[in-house]
């Protein structure tokens, strides 16, 4: 009798689990190895579109808010639709990981712009806090400290900041050495004559929002140490060794000395964070823990401070590996891959549109080239960091590394935005590598040389040379009328220099520009030639 209901209760089980994969959504979970919320900061394509399709091509479903509610060139977020659609959304997925800024002010733009007061902030953050409950399951959240640029213009600042961003970022430098090892009378008399010469209404709204800025961290920093996210990383967005945003990291790190760099972690750059974090969730929930082995190339190497920090590469880029949940080995022979950064000899680190990024190699470059050639002949994998310029790959040497044959063995390549972006992007990458195909993979790092090397330090170069030329300077912020001219320019360079290199011959592309300037593009690939 036992023997029959036992046999009657396999088949019905057998029956509903016949059903369940015949259904769209067993089939759509089947095809995924798990499925991950991902609330980016905006819709930026470094941190909406290009993580989100390192993942999916890595195995793994991305669910994101609707474009519409995100920030983009021409509007801030909307937290309230977002937290809506996260309500919505999360409990089906493995594990979340979320842009604060999103959820508080609307975007990483509207951290430095808006004009919400400290109640509505807090109720915010305190929304976060109850996401334990609602959400049991992995979160990964990642804020900013509010940026001190040496100057900014194009409308990501508020308006007073391109004329008066110079003076507000040199009377925070003397602020953050008067907190740090005080000022001798010449910096002190300085700073008080800054002050008394800055417009007092615009200098009060800045140090305002910076102070809200810090609170919303405060708390985020106190939440995670009462264990309500799985991890918290705060991005240090542009800065310096002396600013506003190092004085307050340096406050933050002071109050939460206890807290393990397992679960709280303030880290250089903010644009690769999302990239980060995704990946620590991937490794996180495999229980692996990838060994890099760094090398630098001749030069400054580790020592190089680069611009828009306030850390060497030796300190910022251990705390980065540790952010994707790898970490750093001096055994190469144990790695899983060599992350290879390709540092400025002297350590001063130019825009990529500076007139010395020809493409000639220096004597340092082929060396390095040579290091590189050696780890590929003995069978390792190399993730290429390319930060010897800003914003922007290092002609010479990714001239005379592709001319001999080595991109397509390349595991990796980044050079986008600032050093630390570039280096987080290239450690999530090749973690990540071997989760992917190769067609998959050689398709991303095609999208990334067409970016970083072809666009960044050559089609920027001509488009912005093209539109001063015509009297349009102001067009490298907002394209607005001059788009369509400068599109066509910036598609024939780089079609022109992808003709030249065997990994991107018959690469098909597009380019777009989203924000309507200058900075950043998309690329969509639109099959082959």
């Amino acid at each position: 009798m036992k023997l029959n209901l036992y046999k009657a209760a396999a088949r019905i089980f057998m029956a509903a689990l016949f059903v369940c994969l015949l259904m769209p959504g067993a089939q759509a979970k089947e095809k995924y190895k798990a499925t991950f919320i991902y609330i980016p900061l905006d819709d930026r394509p470094v941190t909406y579109t290009y993580p989100v399709a390192n993942l999916e091509a890595a195995g793994y479903e991305v669910l994101t808010p609707p474009q519409k509610y995100l920030a983009s060139a021409n509007r801030n977020g909307d937290p309230d639709k977002i937290w809506e659609w996260l309500m919505e959304n999360a409990p089906d997925a493995d594990a979340a990981i979320i842009s604060s800024d999103a959820l508080i002010y609307g975007g990483l733009v509207a951290s430095r712009t808006h004009f919400y007061d400290d109640t509505t902030l807090q109720s915010r953050v305190q929304r976060l806090e109850l996401l334990r409950e609602k959400l049991p399951m992995p979160l990964y959240v990642y804020s900013t400290l509010m940026r001190t640029p040496r100057a900014s213009f194009g409308n990501v600042e508020p308006p007073y900041y391109s004329e008066i961003g110079p003076a507000i970022f040199r009377y925070s430098e003397l602020v953050d050495k008067e907190d740090f090892t005080g000022l001798n009378v010449r910096e002190s008399l300085t700073k008080k004559a800054l002050k008394n010469n800055l417009p007092e209404q615009d200098l009060n709204d800045w140090l305002q929002r910076r102070i809200k800025n810090y609170n919303v961290n405060k708390s985020l920093t106190e939440l995670a140490g009462k264990y309500r996210f799985h991890y918290l990383a705060i991005g240090k967005d542009d800065n310096a060794p002396l600013s506003a945003t190092h004085m307050e990291a340096r406050h933050i790190k002071r109050e939460a000395f206890a807290l393990s760099q397992q679960i709280f972690q303030i880290l250089p750059g903010v644009d690769q964070l999302g990239m980060l974090l995704l990946t620590r969730a991937v490794n996180e929930m495999n229980n692996a823990h990838p060994l890099v082995y760094t090398y630098y190339a001749e030069g400054s190497g580790r020592m190089t401070v680069p611009q828009y920090s306030d850390s060497t590469l030796g300190e910022s880029v251990p705390q980065q590996i540790l952010a994707a949940d790898a970490r750093a080995t001096a055994d190469i022979t144990k790695a899983d891959f060599v992350l290879a950064v390709n540092t400025p000899k002297d350590g001063v680190m130019l825009d990529s549109t500076a007139p010395s990024n020809q493409f000639f190699a220096s004597i340092p470059d082929k060396k390095s080239i040579s290091q590189l050639e050696g780890y590929f002949a003995r069978g390792y994998k190399v993730s290429l960091a390319d930060v010897a310029y800003s914003n922007g790959a290092d002609n010479g040497f990714m001239n005379e590394f592709a001319k001999r044959g080595n991109l397509q063995k390349l595991t990796a390549y980044n050079g986008w935005n600032t050093a630390d972006n570039t280096i987080g992007f290239a450690i999530a990458q090749g973690v990540l590598a071997p989760q992917i195909s190769a067609e998959d993979n050689a398709k991303l790092m095609q999208q990334r040389l067409v970016d970083d090397w072809f666009y960044q330090s050559n089609a920027r170069r001509d488009a912005t040379d093209f539109l001063e030329k015509n009297n349009h300077s102001a067009a490298v912020y907002k394209l607005g009328s001059m788009k369509k001219p400068v599109a066509a320019i910036a598609q024939d360079t780089c079609n022109t220099l992808a003709r030249k290199y065997d990994v991107t011959r018959d690469f098909k592309f597009k380019i777009g520009f989203p924000w309507d300037r200058l900075f950043e593009i998309s690329v969509t690939p639109t099959g082959k030639k």
